[in-house]
């Protein structure tokens, strides 16, 4: 055997053994001459069922129709080379992404011979890129259609170079008014003189990421507070792409804040004021009970030290409230829970309610039910709650009207209604009269107004023991009902709360 034909046979055999490849030999008609073990494989056909048949075989029918395969052979005809990414057809139906090149084959004269064609099967790399780019474009999707935050790339020198849906809604500007200009636009006059956009990105580049919160500026001047994160972009090299940078606005969510230290504040003042008023009254009622003893007194000294008395009761009563709100407000009550029967605190509230509505001739209806009302609660805090509803109805009572107290039970829940035929509520003023200092009834001579702090201080009492308080009111000079949900125990109650001490504060 010839040297020349012992290497034809050695590449031929090279060439056949060949698995990833599908490396054939056409006619110049596109008949398939020959076929290696790698076209077996990828193609599915046998050499002895595929060879002398028309490579069009391997196309689709829209290819078929639209004269694709003699295209392909042509071109390679034309230009010595085609090359091709497109569907072919394998033996059992399904389809393949190949890649293809048909080279002409030529005799020494020039003359064309045939064709080779080398296959490759990309459809596993192409799902894969088509998964990578859905993938993206779900995410560039995702990061456009987001309103909260300001998403955008910039440049390795600081130029915009995307901008999403949530940019435009917080700094106000739309992509063609921002992509490419640099994004130092978006701080402060004079955070930008002062080189802080330029600082914001090297830092980033140095630490691997950037934080801050700060003043930036919305398209129009106006600023906000923004907190932003910047972070650099890097190639498969190293390289550096450019940076990303989110922003989000905290404008509302720094005044929320501020409104919660000023309110913390206010709550430190107030109990810092409560104390302060307390002590000049311990003296100012042991005054008066010394008055009280002395008999022999001038009717003139009798009239002044009972306004004093009735003036002083009712400012202890305003600094307790304060002092409990603030308690209230700064987590500091403590509820005391116990075996409560809840009849034994509307009786102790009463009690103590009673003065106030005798001496205004008040006619009180009491209604209560036979049987027990278990709780597992505060008695001395409830009964702070009715005592404030029992006075706060006589305050906006007229002088000889009538108030009621039912309790009834309902789903498991301990009803009370606190009403009165006084000077009522607006329909706005249902809500409000909840808050602190505020102070809805009409001014009127003969009502004591008070602070505004009964109502709200009764409101927290009741959250804390996971009722409600609710205030109803058919208009003004129509009265109003004050409607009191608490839980019942599922227990009964074997011993009643002991003492009338149940209403001191603490």
């Amino acid at each position: 055997m010839s040297r020349h034909a012992d290497d034809s046979q050695r590449f031929a055999l090279l060439v056949d053994s060949v698995l990833d490849y599908a490396i054939i030999l056409l006619d110049t008609e596109g008949r398939v001459m020959s076929w290696n073990a790698g076209a077996q494989r990828i193609e599915g056909w046998r050499a002895d069922e595929i060879i002398g048949r028309s490579f069009e075989t391997f196309y689709t029918p829209e290819a078929l129709a639209a004269g694709w395969p003699k295209e392909e052979l042509r071109r390679a005809a034309r230009d010595g080379r085609f090359e091709d990414l497109g569907w072919r057809v394998c033996k059992d139906g399904h389809q393949i992404w190949a890649s293809v090149v048909i080279t002409a084959l030529r005799d020494e004269r020039g003359e064309l011979v045939g064709f080779g064609k080398v296959v490759r099967d990309l459809t596993e790399l192409k799902r894969q890129q088509e998964a990578l780019r859905q993938s993206e474009q779900l995410f560039r999707l995702l990061v456009q259609s987001v309103e909260d935050y300001a998403i955008f790339m910039l440049d390795a020198q600081g130029a915009i170079l995307t901008w999403n849906d949530g940019a435009a809604a917080i700094h106000g500007y739309e992509p063609h008014e921002v992509l490419g200009t640099h994004f130092a636009r978006l701080f402060t006059p004079e955070d930008a003189q002062a080189g802080r956009p330029g600082a914001e990105l090297a830092r980033a580049l140095r630490d691997g990421r950037a934080e801050d919160q700060g003043w930036r500026v919305r398209k129009g001047g106006t600023r906000f507070w923004a907190d932003v994160v910047v972070t650099p972009v890097h190639d498969s090299q190293g390289a550096l792409l450019g940076f990303a940078k989110v922003t989000r606005d905290l404008t509302e969510h720094r005044r929320l804040a501020e409104l919660e230290r000023s309110s913390q504040r206010m709550s430190e003042f107030l109990a810092m004021l409560a104390h302060e008023l307390r002590n000049p009254l311990a003296p100012i009622r042991n005054a008066v009970a010394v008055m009280q003893a002395m008999n022999a007194l001038p009717p003139t000294l009798v009239q002044l030290r009972e306004i004093i008395g009735r003036q002083t009761g009712q400012l202890t009563r305003l600094v307790d409230d304060l002092l409990d709100v603030a308690r209230v407000a700064t987590g500091k009550i403590v509820l005391r829970r116990a075996a409560v029967d809840f009849r034994e605190v509307v009786h102790l509230s009463v009690e103590a309610a009673q003065p106030e509505m005798d001496a205004r001739g008040h006619r009180l209806n009491l209604s209560l039910p036979t049987q027990a009302l278990p709780m597992h609660a505060d008695a001395a805090r409830l009964a702070q709650v009715l005592q404030n509803l029992l006075n706060n109805a006589a305050r906006y009572t007229p002088d000889g009207g009538e108030i009621g107290l039912a309790v009834r039970v309902e789903d498991g829940q301990c009803v009370t209604v606190v009403s009165d035929s006084g000077v009522g509520l607006a329909p706005h003023s249902l809500t409000r009269i909840f808050e602190l200092f505020v102070q809805e009834a009409p001014e009127a001579p003969g009502y004591d107004r008070g602070l505004g702090v009964g109502l709200a201080l009764a409101r927290m009492l009741v959250i804390q023991h996971g009722g409600s308080l609710q205030a109803h009111s058919e208009g003004l000079g129509r009265g109003s009902r004050f409607t009191l949900s608490l839980p019942l125990a599922q227990t009964p109650v074997d011993q009643q709360p002991s003492g009338a001490s149940a209403l001191d504060r603490r």
